[in-house]
């Protein structure tokens, strides 16, 4: 089973910026893509971005020109720079692995507020 640990989330102010971090491990086979996911009390759960283990990136657009998706494939980490953030952004992120089947973080708040 693969494991997945989140880190970066908080609170911050409209405009800032946070970097979350999501790193595997455990995993068997190689990961074909990473991504950042998240949900917002009373929402379905959304894509935000998406990375390949080719570099291809996909993003919502809510936050196309805001976030930045990337990933280090030795490593098996993934990163979510986000910047001028606005309180929609508020939500719970949780990072994706795609494997041999699908694996979730536990979570990470980023709170938007001032």
């Amino acid at each position: 089973q693969v494991q997945l640990v989140e880190s970066g989330g908080g609170l911050v102010q409209p405009g800032g910026s946070l970097r979350l971090s999501c790193a595997a491990s455990g995993n068997r086979f190689s990961i074909n893509a990473m991504g950042w996911y998240r949900q917002a009390p009373g929402k379905q759960r959304e894509l935000v971005a998406r990375i390949t283990s080719l570099g291809i990136t996909n993003y919502a657009d809510s936050v196309k020109g805001r976030f930045t998706i990337s990933r280090d494939n030795a490593k098996n980490t993934v990163y979510l720079q986000m910047n001028s953030l606005k309180p929609e952004d508020t939500a719970v992120y949780y990072c994706n692995v795609a494997t041999m089947g699908n694996y979730w973080g536990q979570g990470t708040q980023v709170t938007v507020s001032s």
